[in-house]
């Protein structure tokens, strides 16, 4: 049987290293992007800038002319910044919505063809939370915006992909537990964040005979935060 293959774009964060071993752990193998390689051993890693749209182009036409068995795409590069209505100039969304939202879109629209060539193939996206609550989304306008966009881009692919095998997942975490947050939030209760560890264990579910009957699906990991 042949060995599949995944893109993991932003390899190299907390979350993406959790991805990329849990990936290499189930025998896929694993095209990632990140600034260097350091804990990404076995992986194959490019640095590219992926706001940059011939960059993307160039990059999976090298992956794919060499593996025509890239079937998934786990799309994770992104940024955060706070900032409310009175404090978010037009720069500000500018600069979400190329790092949240064109790396996605210009992954997606660079393995399309690709994935309805060769029978199909599976996007998996990372929203925010406040990208869907109001509430959360007031102070940090351009950073939920942006990711309100992914969750609208991942419905378009799903209207354009569903008789030719072609699809989106959405991932909506929570708090997640990382170094970082634990340092900024110390006294926090850190039992009821998301560990990237379960972020891996259900991208990788979605991928299963199992999770390839959903559809549509947005997995909302808040835990209890």
């Amino acid at each position: 049987m042949t060995q599949p293959s995944v893109l993991i774009t932003g390899a190299s964060g907390n979350m993406g290293s959790a991805i990329v071993k849990k990936m290499q752990s189930e025998n896929y193998q694993v095209y990632a992007t990140a600034r260097n390689a350091t804990g990404l051993e076995g992986a194959e890693v490019t640095a590219v800038d992926l706001t940059n749209e011939t960059a993307v182009n160039d990059y999976i036409t090298n992956i794919i002319s060499k593996d025509t068995n890239l079937k998934t795409a786990i799309l994770l590069v992104g940024g955060f910044a706070t900032g409310d209505l009175k404090n978010t100039d037009g720069a500000a969304l500018q600069k979400m919505y190329k790092l949240n939202f064109e790396t996605a879109y210009f992954a997606v629209r660079a393995l399309l063809h690709h994935f309805e060539a060769n029978g199909g193939g599976h996007f998996l996206l990372v929203s925010a939370r406040s990208a869907l609550l109001a509430q959360e989304a007031q102070h940090a306008v351009a950073y939920s915006l942006s990711k309100s966009l992914v969750l609208y881009l991942a419905e378009i692919i799903n209207a354009y992909g569903k008789s030719k095998g072609i699809r989106a997942s959405v991932i909506i975490p929570g708090t997640i537990d990382t170094p970082q947050n634990r340092q900024a939030m110390p006294r926090a209760d850190f039992s009821k964040w998301t560990s990237t560890e379960a972020i891996a264990d259900a991208i990788y579910f979605l991928l299963t005979d199992a999770g390839e009957h959903l559809r549509e699906t947005v997995l909302k990991m808040y835990n209890e935060s």
